[in-house]
């Protein structure tokens, strides 16, 4: 069997830049949006989004306050986006060299790829929370410097078996639903499950399995509010903990709270996933021209 090509250095650019596309775009504002309904449970949709502009004072800041932790975001976003593509996609060629169906492989590469994340998204994710649930007054760096006083390495790391299951169950779901409504589509549509999809189609077949894989959004909801204990100084609960706390004084409509911010970021990001494949797509074109001319005119001077 050939090597995955997944560990292509192509693969980690392309990984990176698409990540990044989409949280800097609408990515970030609905992770702020979620993120506040997942620590504040008794605030509705509308309230929750209006308080995210009201707490920062309104105005330009209002505004900018869909934006806080952009400097964590965009670290996380290029070292998962890396980590992800080089992890499933070798995984995904070995499960499908060794036989196993496209869905199944999706499953398993997905699972594989999100827990490796979990590495350089503890952190990550942890400063967004800080920022967006704590005391706008401090600074990023501020908020890393009383972190590492207090606990080290390690203070970074709240919540961190509740996003090793969140990414590994969302990955190997969303992978796996995606390959499912692919494969289905190809067969109703064309007859033949190795027809190739038109770009529309396939945006289609993502966001549908984007959709059906916010199905473990409690795992995000006891994320958030483990980190934002620790950042607030609270008594620490475990996983279970949290979910027993949640489903005691909201039930379980409070184990989803966030999960409408959470479908529209997941949808968005299949829509600038297309769009950032197109100028990864487009880049590496003009990459490979510019090195066929540089080769042209040394032989030329030559």
């Amino acid at each position: 069997m050939a090597p995955p090509t997944g560990k292509g250095y192509k693969d980690v650019r392309n990984g990176a830049v698409l990540q990044m596309v989409e949280a800097a775009s609408l990515g970030l504002p609905f992770e702020v949006w979620k993120t506040r309904m997942g620590r504040f449970r008794n605030e509705g949709n509308v309230v929750a989004f209006r308080n995210v502009y009201s707490t920062a004072g309104g105005g330009v800041r209002g505004v900018a306050a869909f934006w806080a932790g952009m400097g964590p975001k965009m670290f996380e976003s290029a070292s998962k986006g890396a980590v992800l593509m080089v992890s499933k996609e070798s995984i995904i060629e070995i499960c499908q060299g060794a036989g196993m169906s496209p869905m199944l492989s999706g499953i398993l590469g997905g699972a594989g790829g999100g827990v490796c994340q979990t590495v350089v998204m503890g952190p990550c994710t942890y400063l967004v929370t800080a920022a967006v649930t704590g005391d706008k007054s401090k600074t990023m760096t501020q908020i890393m410097s009383e972190t590492w006083k207090a606990n080290g390495v390690k203070g970074f790391y709240p919540g961190g078996s509740a996003v090793a299951f969140r990414q590994a169950t969302n990955w190997a779901s969303r992978q796996g639903f995606t390959e499912g409504v692919r494969t289905q589509m190809k067969k109703m549509k064309y007859g033949d499950a190795s027809a190739k999809l038109s770009p529309l189609e396939e945006a289609a077949c993502g966001i549908i399995g984007g959709s059906f894989a916010c199905w473990n959004h409690p795992f995000e909801v006891a994320r958030i509010e483990m980190q934002a204990r620790a950042r607030a100084g609270e008594s620490a609960l475990s996983m279970m903990g949290v979910f027993r706390m949640v489903y005691k004084d909201y039930g379980t409509p409070g184990l989803f709270k966030g999960i409408v911010p959470r479908l529209l970021l997941a949808e968005e990001k299949e829509a600038e996933d297309g769009k950032a494949k197109m100028v990864c797509l487009g880049l590496t074109a003009a990459l490979e021209q510019s090195s066929m001319v540089g080769k042209c005119i040394r032989k030329s001077a030559g």
